[in-house]
């Protein structure tokens, strides 16, 4: 029977060091834990921490890019320094042996419903930095044996990617094997008509899924169905991870503890031999 890992993102995880978190992860109900990568080149300097990690059997199968410029920034400058970045933290994936690295095209660098509205680059403009960088990338992230995942955002934190829909479009525009789509549950809430069908027409692209509940929060603090979710996902054979990403509300290892429960409740499980 079909079932699906859960990751926590390491900044939920108390404790001083990967061994520690993890061991705490797996005993909360988590299979696995999401590394956060920041710029300057920060997460390649990581290394002797993440081998360390690696070698006392730490399951470390994705990174969410943390960075205040991003692949589709208006400046070319700071966009290649993205691109840098990323490339960097694909080849430090791959040697853990992990899956891939996530970014978004940007994070709060514009919004069309904030003031003043109409953003410097028109819209053939965003596409066409949008299929360069991430085409770069493509390329480099198939060479490392890994994937690049491109995560579209709420309306009000990006307006380049914000629907799985447009997420698709680019990956189906650059026809890399090695560029997949990031599924956020809080995204999805405010973007989707129907998160559901979004799921369904996006599956054949379909590579990495974040959770956290309507609110932000770990899931069961609001009201998004999980149960519905992960059957949905089920349905479509989804073989990636549930990555927890969200604020925690109360005490940090109950919240860790609660949005386990919530999530392998929805889960199937498996028959006894």
């Amino acid at each position: 029977m079909t079932t699906i890992a859960l990751a926590c993102q390491e900044q939920l995880l108390p404790g001083t060091n990967l061994i520690q978190k993890y061991a705490l992860a797996t005993a909360l109900g988590y299979q696995g834990i999401e590394l956060r990568g920041r710029g300057d080149l920060a997460f390649a300097r990581r290394l002797p921490e993440l081998r360390r990690a690696r070698a006392a059997g730490v399951v470390l199968p994705t990174v969410c890019v943390e960075m205040d410029h991003f692949i589709g920034d208006f400046d070319p400058t700071r966009s290649a320094d993205a691109v840098r970045n990323l490339r960097s933290q694909l080849s430090v994936i791959a040697e853990l042996g992990g899956v891939g690295v996530m970014t978004p095209a940007a994070w709060g660098m514009f919004s069309r419903r904030l003031p003043p509205f109409e953003p410097p680059r028109p819209p053939a403009g965003d596409r066409q930095v949008l299929l360069d960088t991430l085409g770069e990338l493509g390329e480099h992230a198939r060479a490392e044996g890994v994937t690049l995942f491109l995560e579209p955002l709420n309306r009000y934190e990006d307006h380049m990617v914000n629907r799985l829909d447009e997420a698709v479009a680019l990956c189906a525009a650059l026809a890399l094997p090695s560029v997949r789509v990031v599924a956020d549950t809080f995204h999805m809430n405010i973007e989707e008509d129907d998160p559901h069908r979004a799921l369904r027409a996006a599956a054949p692209y379909l590579g990495h899924v974040q959770v956290s509940d309507s609110n932000r929060y770990q899931p069961g603090a609001g009201h998004l169905d999980w149960p519905a979710l992960v059957r949905t996902l089920l349905e479509l054979d989804y073989r990636g991870w549930l990555a927890l990403e969200c604020r925690l509300r109360g005490d940090p290892v109950r919240a860790l503890q609660q949005a386990a429960t919530v999530l392998r409740h929805a889960l199937p499980r498996r028959p006894p031999r």
